[in-house]
């Protein structure tokens, strides 16, 4: 009689017995991209060993070109140019502050009002609150592009590249305290720069990228106080809420340039002095204190004595570089409409 032949695809019955993986962990059967974690592609599977090497160049998987989220030796990544547009967190800010201008330009709290009753302006202090956010966003994008083309590519595609201000890595120090200095002192200080890795920049490129910041705060004092030279021309003088906010912003990026440049921990100028001297401890650990140093430089001005001073001559300069000598008083019409509860 003919022996029947195995039906197809069926193991011959002589074939040794294999031990069976029904009871084996299921996690070390799973597929190493099924865990999500990115980590784990650079390991095999189960116990973690090093994958084999397929002779496949680096970013490359079966074939196909891997580098939709390349990454540098460090691990910082290298996107593309959507790692330097405006994050939409920046976009709204900027939007909330232009229809805060435009309604303190128009005045509708006035309409708003009924007639014959006093009012206390509201939305010309958030006008002047948004624009200091903007601001110190501007502030900190001016460091960090300095930086990256010095060398810190740790930032790309971060809050910081991105105009984020919600999303810096110290959010009270970038945002919060900026913010209660503007408040309490009606004064401009950004707070403690917290996110340059200064190791990554060549010695000779650290003062540019501490300075980046303060020439940025500048450039935007000359934008906005040519923007108010014009709409009030030398001869006229204005009440009008959003003209007086930009004027005080104007003097808020102005005043914020000047006090960064002293060489005191947790402002710009610090940074300019550490980078002319070798590395040495009290260095590191100065940054780490930053942010008292930066509490400690408004405390000193913000001394009743000290702040009329130091004002005084702002105001004083005002008068003699502005063409409109009524820009004085702008700037003081904006700090009383930011410090409502005083009128």
């Amino acid at each position: 009689m003919p022996t029947p032949e195995p039906a197809p695809g069926s193991e011959p019955t002589d074939a040794p017995d294999t031990p069976r993986t029904d009871a084996a962990d299921p996690w070390e059967r799973m597929p190493e991209d099924a865990l999500n974690r990115p980590e784990l592609a650079e390991r095999g599977p189960g116990t973690g060993a090093p994958v084999k090497d397929t002779g496949k160049a680096d970013g490359q998987k079966d074939g196909k070109d891997a580098a939709a989220a390349p990454r540098t030796g460090d691990g910082e990544r290298t996107g593309g140019v959507f790692d330097f547009l405006p994050s939409p967190v920046f976009v709204l800010v900027l939007g909330l502050t232009v229809f805060a201008g435009w309604l303190s330009w128009r005045a509708v709290e006035l309409d708003w009002a009924p007639e014959n009753t006093g009012v206390t302006p509201l939305i010309p202090p958030l006008f002047i609150l948004l624009g200091w956010i903007v601001s110190c966003a501007v502030h900190e994008y001016a460091h960090a592009l300095a930086a990256h083309l010095a060398g810190d590519r740790s930032q790309r595609g971060g809050a910081y590249l991105r105009l984020n201000p919600l999303g810096f890595r110290h959010a009270f120090a970038g945002t919060v305290l900026p913010a209660l200095y503007l408040g309490f002192g009606a004064f401009g200080l950004n707070g403690p720069p917290a996110f340059v890795a200064w190791d990554r920049i060549p010695r000779g490129r650290r003062v540019p990228v501490a300075l980046a910041g303060p020439l940025a705060s500048l450039v935007l004092f000359a934008a906005l106080a040519v923007t108010v030279s014009i709409l009030v021309p030398p001869g006229n003088d204005t009440t009008n809420w959003a003209i007086s906010a930009l004027a005080f912003l104007a003097f808020l990026n102005l005043t914020s340039a000047v006090i960064n440049l002293l060489p005191v921990p947790g402002l710009d100028g610090f940074e300019v002095l550490a980078a002319a001297l070798p590395d040495r401890p009290w260095v590191s650990t100065a940054r780490v204190n930053a942010l008292f140093g930066s509490v400690a430089v408004f405390a000193v001005l913000w001394f009743p004595a000290v702040r009329d001073l130091w004002v005084g001559a702002f105001y004083t300069l005002f008068r003699t570089v502005m063409p409109n000598p009524t820009f004085e008083g702008t700037v003081f019409l904006g700090e009383l409409l930011l410090q409502f509860w005083n009128a």
